[in-house]
């Protein structure tokens, strides 16, 4: 099914990155209803239509998709029976699989390695025992994750010499796990690509991030990284979303390391089902910004030019630093994005903050 100008796309989630969303739709013509159980969200502010509902409330949301014409969502935590259910009365983009798929580390994991890329070393951890084993295979350091629900550093824990495995797989709840072999690399990239529903694909120029405390805190484009990466990048990104069918955008994080001769190689690190905040750069800093292109993806419209307009570092505001907004606002080649969130607190993504310096 193609859209059309007027249409309403449904988005599950109401955080920053529906908000932007639902401005880009606002901007080619669509209109949007957000789905989401928190009654104060950035999202709301930005939708023509909202509902404030659990996600496992079917009567809720038949109401909700009546309203809609496609839908979509915005963060990767959204259960996948609920876009099961809505996929039987509407269409859902991207996938339920899709998401089911990156929900799960191992599963995400096997994918990428059954694509031929290359990971970190990796093992399945379904108890204490299986966790004794995979440190004798993997080595230390090493990094134990929950294999669900984890973003931002949440739900892992490296693992160094001396470190007492009970304790630490305890305290991460003692659930399914997967051990990570720790990867040491040179810098954090990421690429940004969408698929349209006839399946063209297009990339934007690879990202070279910078977290703190876990955290994305600054990107920059383009990533400081051989040239040689560049295509390679694109064909990691290309391979990925064909082979989950993926309508939308997507974001794929990468290590960039060194093998043995010294040459520089990318390792995939983990998908993003949705937009990305390693894209928010692209607001100012390209031709079609992500949210606009995940819009036209999902709607069945071409996608938009990705070509970059300068040179652009993009820094997100956590917590406090939103308060320096005046100052950021005095400062003509800034562009300042603030997503509406009453309650500033340490490690909350407050908005960002983009600066392009064109050629």
């Amino acid at each position: 099914m193609i859209l059309s100008p007027g249409a309403t796309v449904g988005i599950l989630g109401a955080g920053q990155l529906g908000r932007m969303l639902a401005m880009a739709a606002l901007k080619i013509g669509l209109r949007c209803h957000v789905y989401a159980p928190e009654t104060e969200a950035p999202a709301h502010d930005a939708a023509h239509a909202r509902t404030i509902a659990p996600y496992e409330d079917r009567a809720a949301l038949r109401r909700f998709v009546e309203t809609c014409d496609l839908v979509t969502f915005e963060f990767e935590n959204v259960p996948t029976e609920c876009l099961e259910f809505l996929q039987t009365l509407k269409p859902v983009r991207p996938s339920p699989r899709a998401l089911a798929l990156t929900q799960d580390r191992l599963t995400e994991k096997t994918f990428l390695r059954g694509l031929g890329l290359e990971t970190a070393p990796f093992a399945d951890v379904a108890d204490a025992g299986a966790l004794m084993r995979a440190v004798r295979e993997i080595g230390r350091p090493s990094i134990l994750k929950t294999r669900r629900f984890g973003y931002d550093g949440k739900g892992q824990t490296m693992l160094r010499e001396g470190s007492d495995l009970g304790a630490v797989h305890r305290a991460l709840g003692a659930g399914p796990m997967i051990l990570e072999g720790f990867v040491a690399f040179e810098r954090e990239v990421s690429v940004i690509a969408a698929r349209s529903l006839e399946g063209a694909v297009v990339a934007y120029d690879l990202c070279e991030n910078e977290h703190e405390r876990h955290i994305l805190a600054r990107t920059r484009v383009p990533a400081h990284v051989a040239p040689e990466l560049l295509p390679r990048a694109r064909e990691i990104a290309e391979k990925i979303i064909v082979g989950l069918d993926y309508v939308g955008v997507i974001g794929v994080e990468m290590f960039c390391a060194r093998d043995a001769a010294g040459a520089e190689r990318l390792i995939v690190n983990e998908i993003a089902p949705r937009v990305h905040n390693s894209g928010h750069w692209t607001i100012e800093g390209a031709e079609t910004s992500q949210f606009e292109q995940h819009m036209r993806a999902i709607a069945g419209w071409p996608l938009g030019a990705t070509t970059r307009r300068g040179l652009i570092e993009m820094r997100n505001l956590i917590g406090e630093e939103a308060e320096d907004w005046r100052d950021i606002l005095a400062e003509p080649d800034m562009s300042l994005h603030l997503y509406g969130k009453l309650q500033a607190r340490p490690g909350r993504k407050m908005g960002h903050v983009t600066r392009v310096l064109r050629p």
